[in-house]
């Protein structure tokens, strides 16, 4: 087939469209895509050596996207690749436009996505551009949007280059860490061939891996790393070995899933926002089937195993959704890497090694480990399409292990009726695993057997009743019978011999098939009589369908067509004969249920024409004749039931071949004749229908025959069985699709009957519309309905409209000619081309008899006239069958189709010619005229029409703005508001007031702005106001910087230039020479701003026009030309506006000036080894090493004078040198290379002396401050970034100018202890600490003298409102600054920061400030960090809560840096380790004494020294404020030092659920929470086990309850770490077992409750010598009761033996109790074991009772199923248990 193709082609084409060979015309479709190519080529190449990106690149760019539309990937591989390489240096232009840019990657990302077609040596693109952009868009200042690609091309040599460029990045304390590593994963390749993988993977994942497995506490960054191993798994299947990392990658799943688990339950709030990607996890488990080992399969199971009960419908929580994802997306992962694995043609990437490929028992272990909670998640919640989805897949795998519980589940269901959920549930279920059902195989022989019980058992489900019901059903019934061809093949049986046993059922069973058709008739001639019009609603009402009406009229009709296309003659001709009787017999009202009727009787025409035609149009004509005999029917209004209904019915039936109609022309004419003029509105609607149908059934292109057999059924039995046939894929190559193509004949038909219809309703509307004839607006009414129904049929007949182009709408030098596609029509050039008179006919109408129509009416003509100018050859797709599921034929058929319209549709990106504007301009005055309903169509047909032809809207805007022009008076309101919707555009469609052309915008805006002194502009009409905000929203909403210069550089003219030389086609475009390619730069920047400005300079309007006004401007700021000196001007006036919104905005505008006139510093680069003297190290070692030493803060070397100052060199970034140094390390040269500072006036540009002049004006900047100390909204403001950089900016640019005009200010609002002052005076300082970054020594020094006092005052001011916004500007003034340059900033902050003046609150306040500044210097300050550990360490038995908590989250930051990563030194920072040690020293008082720990209340006069004993309460309660805060945030938990702690904690912990507890208690239970839910280590898991044994051996019993709590959590937590270990398991089991016989009863049955968690996730197992003990405990006997005198002491505690045989029953129960939904073989003779000691002394009576109860609770629902698990002896027992005893006995 290639060297066929090759031929006409003289190319070998990458991927072609293959149902474009289908096409009726498909010979001829070489040729045009030839042509096509050739044009794309040659223009796209001549556009960019041109260098005009807007319009040519664009337009072709677009062209060659609507080409792979067409035809796929139909050019050869080096155009291909030349096409790749074109785009990316496109792409990566710097400062291309935003949305040019989405643009060109979208077309990028296409090219690049059939992987397989291109290997690594084809194409190898540089990956630096991309990095670039991707930085320069993401983390650039100013705006987001993402871009994805494929990071398979990237040349070899590189990943070193990527390695070295962002190692340097990860901290992981900084936010660059997680920018580092999303780098990792869009950048680094994983598609290597083995040989190569020394330079790939293997260079990294080492490193990344032990990260990854070192890091604890979910950090948003783990996720990319998540993405990047999932990817790398799936790209290496066998290459890798995972075992050692299986557990710990299976119980990490399983923590990001947040299930809730035990009883009071803390989540961290992390875990909740920064869970996994499932749909990577998905990627990668599927990835690690397989293989040798079998250890994933393993592990999968079980955590299938231990989450399956969350799955039951009963169980519903947020984490429902991740779960249901899991189960649908796994079973499709699979199936893909299977046929990957065993279908797939082999293409350049690497296969997969045949060890490690799926063995059929892997995929069997596979598909059993999920059916459990497939099958429980059927009825969930959510609904069950993520479980049929499941089913599908699995069903295609192993269909025997799928389908019977499936089937067992759906019989029951469709038996009952008073549970429709489980019905509908079961069916969708169904119809998934319909296609393995039906076609049996091998694997699933019996499986068809199942389908003629299935369809007629559905039958009842057609219920009028119960909608949701009734459209299952009709796709259940659909779904079945497209797969099985209805022919009743029962005769066979005597026929042949050769037939299987299953067969031979099958055979036997097809007799029903007639059956099955005639009841489901019935069954809708039912739904149809109960939902007539007359029975369902009043006729006042309403006349059209309702919406689930017309949803099942489709569903009925289609699984009715479905079913007669699947029938075999015999069968149809029975089925006609029924339908054709209920048609004629009855008479229905034509909106509800005619319309379903006719819709059956469609069906079967469409079926078999030449049947159905003859008896259904002889009936039909007939009686319309005989109705119509007398004159009077044709002018009632209201007409007869009988003529509407036969109307309709023969409307419908007609809808079917051109070929098959010809025998009745004749009839048809005459009718037509007889009911176009009808009077009644609804009959001669009817009649346009029926001659619509006749034109387009005569004049289009389309299939003949959908059936799931090519060739049909009618073959006799003995040659063909249609049994074979059953659920058959279809087969592209094979298809023979027959095209209807209009003959000669059927084409005289059409235009026959256009003369004798169109041609005189045409000259009636002309004569009209000049004045020589009369009619009423009926009349019009109706010629137009005529006219419109001719056009809507014969379309596709008609040459489009002529006209010239208009030329030069946009100057471009590249030819943008549309390009034309043949779709199968040769128009008729000899004949009138109607659409050009019809056009004629409309425009005169429009202009002389607009004002006549009313209400309406006129709103019907106007939806005419909208079909008239968008006569789109509009096609409905024929057959829009609603079951995607099946790839049969048929739906192989709709595919083609598809492809034929879509060629059609293409065709409308027409020129815009002459016609066409005299069309749009029409179209606007109807927009703007003065009905609203009119204006409302009008102007969507002209969003419609705007968005198909090319730089038609340059043409209008003029148009539309002399609307707006305040001079013009003559301007309606309504006009007004009609122009102003159509700037606004619809939501999807063109918005003319923001198109991406200077020019335009140039017009549009500041017209926008002066409208409001237009005379029809009134703000009182709210709709107005309104339509203003919007306009302004959406403006500012989808306007992009435009770009200004589009350079085009060089390579890229070289890839084009390429491209126009190589390969077939060869373009016909001459290559541009040099001298074409010119330059021109754009002014319109200044055009537009001098325009608004002066517009405001002169003249008073509404405010509302002044916030628009400055709202455009400021959309105007770029980072890449200057704003004006006038626009400069007008911001900085506006900083004083009297209106907030303006001010809000000149603030930013401002900042961003001040970013704009910003002078570049000069950088240097140094090399960091030379800096500090050291060598640098080989291996990679992280963390505090020799040669960063010298960046941290050291107060015996801090730059105190100007020489050092000048000869220190400061790294400003945090996480340069961390991880390891950048291989350029860039720094700012000193400063006497930089710009120079203190600029006079006179040096100053006229920009920056505006600034300068205001700025320095008192008057100016006392009313600056003014504003700015106001409250804005009062309690909701926050410190306020924008002014910030305001701030910021104008200390950076004109130094320390204006600081003797603020100092007052700040002086006195530093005083003032109101929030709003307060926020203001924080903004300053911050923006001065941040700006006086290349300052001089000696200005930075006197600043600090001026700032150390105010911020002392400041801080012991220091409110409750305002703490927050001193944080923010402390962090925000450290952020990215070298510590030692802040030296005078953190002494001051050390001072002494918790020393009691002005109470608890200052000091807490103070430390929080402090915090924020030295967190942002993570790891440089250690010794800050020493001094401070020292100086809290004695005030830890702090008194005053808020203090406590506060010294807790420092503590937390003090110990962040201590951190076990990989490759990383012990830290220099502060140790938990040592300060552990200290604190267990000063506990010791409380962990050695028994009494119980209360927390202490001091009295007011106490003084003196308190015992030691409530000190170390008092130290207590901070440290555990300290583990609470770090449990979320620092990345790894002390492990270790925490275990020293436990055994403090669970004497404290409470037991109930209380929370009247003091302080000390419930934060030593989330204490506990928290840190069970911390992730082990396989090393740690002995330590943890061993504290709690010895804890479980303690007195006191809340402590050993606790024990249990925390166990439950803290395994399934680290479920397959524990069970990858049996000793931990046999320990954890023997810790249980010994608790359940406790002598304190709470805690026994806490200990059987973990017991049954433990069985239910299946991390201990119900083996028989467990059993046994049980049992054996049971058995103790208990002492007798001795009778006692009365009044003696009755003896409370219980004997030994009475615990251990209480422990024994708890035992049994706690196994019953493990499973919830099912009945295991053991758990009869358990619960028989049990029923035995219903008698027992108390509390064992009382555990058996609540057992039971639970017992009959959980299994209550299946228990019909539950029943066969027991025998009938054992079955009495319990119906005897179960029933409450009888009370009347």
């Amino acid at each position: 087939m290639k060297k066929a193709k090759s031929d006409t082609l003289d190319f070998i084409p990458q991927k072609d469209i293959v149902y474009n060979k289908l096409l009726p015309y498909a010979d001829r479709l070489d040729d045009e895509s030839n042509d096509i190519l050739s044009k794309i080529k040659g223009n796209l190449g001549r556009a960019v050596q041109l260098r005009e990106i807007w319009p040519g690149v664009l337009f072709w760019t677009r062209k060659l996207s609507t080409y792979m539309r067409l035809y796929g990937r139909k050019f050869s591989k080096e155009d291909h690749v030349l096409f790749i390489k074109l785009l990316y240096e496109l792409v990566t232009i710097p400062r291309l436009e935003i949305s040019m840019m989405q643009g060109l990657a979208r077309l990028l990302i296409n090219l690049l996505k059939k992987r397989e077609l291109l290997s690594r040596e084809d194409l190898e693109l540089p990956w630096r551009p991309l990095y670039e952009l991707h930085d320069r868009i993401l983390f650039s200042k100013t705006e987001h949007l993402g871009l994805n690609w494929f990071p398979k091309y990237v040349s070899l040599l590189f990943i070193d280059e990527m390695l070295d460029e962002w190692r340097p990045l990860l901290c992981p304390f900084d936010v660059t860490m997680q920018r580092a590593i999303s780098y990792f994963e869009l950048f680094l390749p994983t598609t290597l061939p083995p040989e190569l993988h020394h330079k790939g993977f293997k260079l990294w994942f080492d490193e990344l891996i032990s990260l990854w497995v070192s890091v604890q506490n979910l950090p948003s960054w783990e996720i990319h790393l998540v993405n990047l191993f999932a990817r790398l798994a799936n790209d290496n299947i066998g290459y890798i070995d995972w075992d050692p990392y299986i557990p710990k990658i299976f119980t990490r799943i399983l923590r990001s899933l947040n299930l809730p688990v035990g009883t009071s339950q803390m989540l961290v709030p992390r875990y909740i926002t920064n869970a996994y990607d499932i749909s990577h996890v998905v990627l990668w488990v599927s990835s690690l089937l397989g293989g040798p080992s079998k250890q994933a399969q393993e592990q999968l199971s079980g955590l299938f195993n231990s989450i399956t009960s969350f799955f039951h419908p009963s169980n519903h929580g947020r984490w429902l959704m991740k779960l249901m994802k899991l189960l649908q997306r796994l079973p499709a992962s699979v199936v893909r890497r299977l046929h990957r694995e065993r279908y797939k043609k082999p293409t350049w990437l690497t296969p997969i090694p045949d060890s490690h490929k799926l063995t059929e028992e892997d995929i069997t272990d596979f598909v059993e480990s999920m059916m459990q909670p497939v099958l429980l998640a059927m009825f969930s919640k959510t609904g069950s399409l993520d479980a049929a989805q499941a089913l599908q897949n699995l069903a295609l795998m192993r269909p025997e292990l799928v389908i019977p519980p499936v089937l067992e589940k759906t019989y029951p269901a469709l038996e009952t009726l008073t549970e429709p959920h489980q019905l509908t549930a079961t069916l969708s279920c169904m119809i998934g695993v319909a296609r393995s059902l039906v076609s049996g195989g091998q694997r699933f022989p019996e499986g068809p057997t199942h389908m003629l019980p299935l369809l007629m058992r559905a039958l009842p489900g057609v219920d009028p009743n119960d909608f949701s019901k009734c459209m299952i059903t009709f796709q259940f019934i659909a779904t079945f019978v497209t797969l099985v061809p209805l022919v009743d093949c029962s005769s066979a049986l005597h026929e042949r011999t050769d037939l299987t046993e299953v067969e031979r059922e099958m055979c036997s069973a097809s007799a029903e098939f007639e059956d099955f058709v005639l009841q489901f008739m019935d069954r809708c001639f039912a739904l149809i009589d109960s939902s007539t019009l007359e029975q369902t609603r009043e006729e006042t009402e309403t006349e059209k369908m309702t919406h689930l009406e017309s949803l099942v009229e489709l569903g009925l009709s289609s699984t009715f067509s479905t079913i007669l296309t699947q029938c075999s003659l015999d069968i149809f001709k029975v089925a006609l004969e029924k339908v054709f009787n209920f048609a004629t017999t009855n008479i229905f009202e034509t909106r509800v249920a005619g319309r379903m009727v006719a819709d059956m009787c469609r069906a079967a025409s469409k079926c078999h024409p030449a049947e159905s035609l003859k008896m259904f149009v002889p009936h039909c004509c007939n009686a319309i004749n005989q109705i119509a005999v007398n004159e009077e029917v044709l002018n009632e209004e209201e007409l007869d039931k009988e003529l509407l209904w036969n109307l309709q019915l023969l409307s419908e039936v007609s809808r079917v071949d051109g070929d098959k109609i010809l025998p009745y022309r004749s009839e048809l004419v005459q009718i037509l004749q007889l009911t176009l003029h009808l009077k009644c509105k609804q009959g001669y609607t009817l009649a346009c229908n029926l001659l619509h149908h006749i034109l387009r059934s005569t004049a289009l292109i389309y299939p003949t025959e959908y059936c799931s057999v090519p060739g049909g059924f009618h073959q006799p039995v003995s040659d063909y069985l249609p049994i074979k046939d059953w659920g058959r894929p279809g087969d592209l190559w094979n298809l023979d699709i027959r095209w209807h193509v209009p003959s000669v004949e059927e084409t005289s038909l059409a235009f026959y009957l256009l003369d004798l219809i169109l041609q005189p309703e045409l000259q009636r509307l002309q004569r009209f519309a000049q004045g020589d004839q009369d009619m009423s607006r009926d009349d019009v009414l109706q010629s137009l309905t005529i006219v419109q129904h001719c056009l809507l049929g014969a379309g596709g007949l008609m040459p489009p409209l002529k006209g010239e182009p208009i030329p030069e709408l946009v100057h471009s030098m590249v030819n943008l000619d549309e390009t034309t596609l043949y779709t199968g029509m040769e128009y008729d050039e000899s004949r009138e081309n109607y659409r050009d008179a019809i056009c004629g006919v409309m425009r005169q109408l429009l202009r002389t008899d607009l004002l006549h129509f009313k209400g309406s009416h006129k709103h019907e003509f106007d939806s005419r006239w909208k079909s008239f100018n968008l006569v789109k050859k509009s096609m409905e797709n024929r057959v829009r069958h609603f079951i995607a599921l099946l790839l049969c034929i048929t739906l192989l058929i709709d595919r083609v189709m598809l492809q034929h319209e879509l060629r059609k549709l293409t065709v409308e990106g027409c020129q815009y010619r002459s016609i066409h504007q005299a069309l749009m301009r029409d179209l606007l005055r109807l927009s703007t005229s003065t009905y609203s309903q009119v204006r409302s169509r009008a102007q969507n047909v002209l969003f419609t029409a705007l968005g198909t032809y090319n730089f038609c809207c340059r043409d209008l805007i003029p148009h539309v703005l002399e609307f707006l022009n305040p001079d013009n008076s003559s301007v309606t309101q309504q006009q007004f508001k009609g122009a102003l919707y159509c700037f606004l555009g619809n939501h999807s469609g063109v918005c003319l007031a923001n198109l991406h052309d200077w020019e335009c915008i140039a017009l549009t805006w500041p017209a926008i702005v002066r409208s409001g002194l237009s005379s029809a502009m009134s703000l009182e009409k709210p709709s107005i106001v309104r339509l203003f905000d919007d306009l302004a929203d959406k403006i500012h909403r989808q306007y992009e910087t435009i770009g200004i210069d589009f350079s085009i550089p060089d390579e890229c003219c070289t890839v084009a230039k390429a491209l126009m030389t190589a390969g077939n086609p060869v373009p016909v475009e001459p290559v541009p020479s040099e001298e074409e390619t010119q330059n021109e730069i754009m002014l319109y920047l200044l055009v537009i701003a001098s325009d608004i400005d002066s517009d405001f300079v002169q003249l008073s309007r509404p405010w509302k026009f002044e916030h628009i006004a400055i709202g455009f401007l400021s959309l105007l700021l770029r980072d890449d030309h200057q704003l004006p000196p006038p626009a400069v001007m007008f911001f900085v006036k506006s900083l004083n506006h009297d209106s907030l919104y303006v001010r809000k905005v000149a603030i930013s505008a401002v900042a961003g000036i001040m970013k704009q006139i910003k002078r570049p510093h000069k950088k240097v680069s140094v090399s960091p080894s030379e800096l500090c003297g050291v060598k640098e190290l080989d291996v990679i070692v992280a963390g505090d090493r020799a040669d960063n030493e010298w960046l941290q803060y050291n107060s015996s070397n801090l730059p105190r004078t100007q020489q050092d100052w000048d000869h220190c060199v400061f790294v400003e970034k945090t996480h340069w040198g961390y991880y390891c140094w950048p291989r350029k390390l860039m720094m700012y040269a000193p400063l006497e290379e930089q710009p120079k500072h203190n600029l006079s006036r006179e040096e100053m540009t006229e920009r920056e002396q505006i600034i300068f002049d205001h700025f320095s004006d008192p008057v100016f900047i006392n009313q600056f401050i003014e504003f700015l100390s106001l409250e804005d909204r009062k309690g909701k403001d926050k410190f306020s970034p924008r002014r910030f950089c305001l701030f910021k900016g104008l200390f950076r640019n004109f130094s320390d100018a204006f600081l003797p005009v603020l100092r007052p200010h700040m002086e006195r609002l530093v005083a003032d202890s109101h929030e709003s002052k307060q926020r203001c005076v924080a903004e300053i300082i911050s923006g001065l600490i941040r700006g006086c970054k290349h300052w001089s020594y000696l200005k930075v020094e006197s600043l600090w003298e001026l700032l150390c006092p105010l911020l002392r005052t400041a801080l012991s001011n220091i409110t409750i409102e305002t703490y927050a916004d001193w944080g923010t500007c402390i962090a925000t003034a450290c952020e990215s600054r070298d510590p030692r340059k802040l030296h005078w900033l953190f002494e001051m902050l050390m001072e002494s920061p918790v020393n009691g003046e002005g109470g608890s609150f200052v000091d807490a306040c103070r430390l929080y400030v402090l915090q924020g500044g030295l967190a942002q210097q993570e790891w440089r300050v250690p010794e800050l960090l020493h001094r401070l550990l020292q100086y809290l360490e004695p005030k830890l038995t702090q008194v005053y809560k808020n203090v406590r908590e506060r010294i807790g989250s420092v503590l937390t930051y003090i110990f962040m840096i201590d951190v076990n990563l990989p490759y990383t030194q012990p830290t220099t920072s502060p140790r938990i380790l040592d300060f552990t040690e200290r604190i267990l020293l000063q506990l010791k008082p409380l962990t050695e004494g028994d009494e119980e720990i209360q927390n202490h209340v001091i009295e007011e006069n106490e003084v003196g020294e308190q015992d030691e004993r409530t000190q170390a309460i008092k130290l207590l309660k901070t440290v555990l404020k300290w583990l609470i805060a770090s449990a979320g945030r620092s990345f790894s938990t002390a492990v270790p030092e925490q275990l020293r702690l436990l055994p403090l904690l669970f004497k404290i912990a409470p037991v109930e659920n209380d929370d009247s507890y003091d302080e000390l208690k419930r934060d030593a239970k989330t204490c506990l929470s928290l840190m069970s839910q911390g992730l082990l280590y396989t090393e740690q898991i002995p330590m943890v086990l061993n504290a709690l044994q010895e804890i479980a051996g303690s007195s006191s019993w809340h402590a050993r309850y606790t024990v249990l709590t925390y166990l439950q959590i803290m395994v399934f937590y680290n479920l397959f770490t524990f069970m990858s270990d049996q000793k931990a398991v046999n320990d954890v089991r023997a810790l249980v077992i010994q608790l359940l016989e406790d002598e304190q009863l709470e805690v026994r049955e806490m200990a059987a409750t973990t017991l049954s968690g433990f069985l239910q996730c299946n991390f201990l197992s119900m083996d028989a010598p467990m059993q046994a003990h049980f049992e054996a405990l049971c058995k103790t006997s208990l002492p007798k009761k001795r009778k006692r005198e009365v009044g003696c002491i009755v003896d409370t505690i219980p004997s030994a033996d009475l615990v251990r045989r209480h422990a024994g029953v708890l035992g049994l129960s706690a196994c019953i109790l493990s499973s919830p939904y099912d009945v295991p073989t053991w758990m009869p003779q358990l619960l028989m074991d049990l029923s035995a000691h219903l008698n027992d002394t108390q509390p064992i009576e009382m555990t058996v009772k609540k057992t039971l109860s639970n017992f009959r609770r959980t299994h209550h629902d299946n228990w019909q199923q539950h029943k066969q698990q027991f025998t009938d002896d054992q079955l009495l027992v319990l119906t005897d248990l179960l029933v409450s005893p009888c009370y009347y006995a």
